[in-house]
């Protein structure tokens, strides 16, 4: 066979590396009190550079689960199977710790070590992230009910994967998942019609359809039902104690846009056995309990997407050549490179300073902080995405450069656990019932005072914004917007890279940036910022 033509110009696969060499994070890490968790952040970030566990990621996407209702004799098992490298996943994030574990360490900064461990081993694969989101966010919604938590926490927290469908009790670690949403109602709970009926015996029966439930191959749920009280939250096993199946039956999987490697299904409850969590009527006050824990997973989510999506546009651009040299020495494209990676930047900074908030029980700052960020972070991720897709080319659109799963993937955190306006809403909300909310924030982003013009001016624009109460439903996404990037703005020129921080004032409040990344105005240093994405 003859040779046709030699290959040149291609760009290696980026392998062998370590994914916490990421000097915003690692900075993050330290500043939020968890710089004791370096090592081992180190280990996972090797883990999730290799080669092996790259291609676990694209493996489980391209064989997805599959739903099993019968069995061969006609007996009804609602089981799901997955490819052997789901559980390899499922491992290293379990032994890891990236699931329920810090809620058992007292170790100060275990939720930052947890956070900045979810980010990098997040970068490999997005789905299986997931069930061990929500194992992590459980707990305090769990502890509504001393018992059951007494019974469940040291499980949910234990280091150990155990796949399978077994009585709780019996194994050696357990996953949690959560069904919220019916099809009737979607994002407004309250509307849902699953009703729960007491059993006379401390527990419940409950009958209904659930339109979104997350990881069904879990062995506990949190979920919603009607009891006679209201709105109340119940914690159904899927195996009962005695060994037999809860009548929870899995009606399909969800076909869906990304994520495609997790499982997530319709479940219909036929007289379920549950436990309830709360009194009755307080179910959305027991369940937001998870649902802001599982926010700041969605927050932490995106910003790891947007640091995959930069790193990997920044290696291909110091590789790939077209008219006369490298991409990575062409203006234009050093313009979008650091655009990316000030994006990514300023949402690692305030995703892990939410969850130091966590580690500190700063409860006002993490409410509002979360609320804000989660819309707004979570709403750039699938702009950021587009943008470093774009920087490869057609070579971008390509399934095997891994940019299309990103691409995909990108929307998810945006609309899980609130879509953009229910974020909004939620922030003007907590203003609303807490006024001193808006004082904390102020004195949060007022930390970096006088050290940026620009910022200073954004700062009394958002508190002219906040004093003007008309229509503001209508102007809550811009409200909110500003304040996620005040936020960020103040954390960046506080704790960030002097390059990033002036390029973040310089465009996002001094107006000097256009609609699109890629923007920045001339003087910002690039070489500077691009430096920080390099592996």
């Amino acid at each position: 066979m003859s040779t046709t033509h030699e290959v040149t110009n291609q760009v290696p696969p980026l392998v062998g590396h370590d994914v916490a060499e990421d000097p915003a994070l690692l900075e993050a890490l330290r500043r939020e009190g968890a710089g004791w968790a370096e090592p081992e952040l180190h280990e996972v970030g090797r883990l999730a550079g290799s080669e092996q566990a790259q291609e676990w990621g694209r493996v489980v996407n391209e064989n997805e689960p599959v739903l099993r209702t019968h069995d061969r004799y006609g007996n009804r098992i609602d089981e799901v199977e997955f490819h052997p490298y789901w559980h390899s996943l499922m491992d290293v994030a379990v032994e890891h710790g990236l699931h329920g574990a810090p809620w058992a360490d007292s170790t100060p900064g275990a939720h930052v070590a947890r956070a900045a461990k979810l980010f990098v081993w997040g970068q490999v694969e997005a789905g299986h992230t997931c069930p061990i989101s929500m194992t992590y966010a459980v707990i305090p919604t769990l502890r509504a009910n001393p018992e059951l938590a007494a019974q469940y926490e040291p499980l949910l927290t234990a280091k150990t994967y155990d796949f399978g469908l077994r009585v709780p009790t019996s194994k050696q670690g357990l996953i949690a998942g959560m069904s919220m949403t019916e099809k009737q109602g979607g994002s407004d709970v309250r509307a849902n019609t699953t009703r729960a009926t007491p059993a006379g015996d401390g527990t419940y029966r409950l009958v209904g359809h659930k339109w979104f439930t997350s990881a069904p191959m879990s062995d506990i749920f949190a979920t919603l039902a009607q009891a006679p009280g209201g709105l109340t939250c119940f914690l159904l096993p899927r195996v009962l104690p005695d060994g037999t199946r809860n009548r929870m039956h899995i009606q399909r999987l969800k076909d869906k846009l990304g994520n495609r490697s997790n499982a997530s299904a319709e479940l219909e409850y036929d007289e379920a056995i549950g436990w309830r969590l709360g009194e009755e009527g307080e179910g959305v006050k027991v369940i937001l309990r998870m649902v802001n824990n599982t926010r700041l997973d969605c927050l932490l989510g995106s910003a790891a997407g947007m640091r995959f999506g930069a790193v990997q546009a920044i290696h291909h651009a110091q590789h790939r050549s077209a008219f006369g040299s490298l991409l990575v020495e062409k203006p234009l494209m050093r313009n979008v490179l650091a655009d990316l990676v000030v994006e990514s930047e300023a949402a690692t900074v305030v995703a892990m300073r939410l969850a130091g908030a966590t580690d500190r029980g700063e409860e006002i700052i993490r409410r509002i902080g979360l609320a804000v960020s989660k819309y707004w972070v979570c709403k750039r991720a699938p702009v950021h995405a587009a943008e470093a897709l774009e920087c490869f080319g057609g070579n971008g659109y390509i399934e095997e450069s891994g940019m299309p799963r990103l691409y995909r993937e990108a929307p998810l955190q945006s609309i899980w656990e609130g879509s953009g306006n229910v974020a909004a809403l939620d922030a003007l909300r907590a203003m609303a019932r807490q006024p001193e909310t808006v004082e904390a924030f102020f004195t949060e982003v007022e930390r970096a005072s006088g050290a940026d013009a620009r910022l200073d001016d954004a700062i009394e624009g958002l508190r002219k914004e906040l004093s003007n109460l008309e229509d503001m439903e209508f102007r809550a996404r811009r409200v909110v917007e500003s304040m996620a990037m005040v936020l960020q703005g103040s954390l960046l020129v506080q704790h960030g890279a002097p390059a990033v921080a002036d390029a973040f004032c310089a465009s996002r409040f001094a107006g000097d940036w256009g609609v699109a990344l890629g923007t920045l105005p001339s003087g910002v240093d690039t070489e500077a910022i691009i430096e920080r994405a390099l592996v």
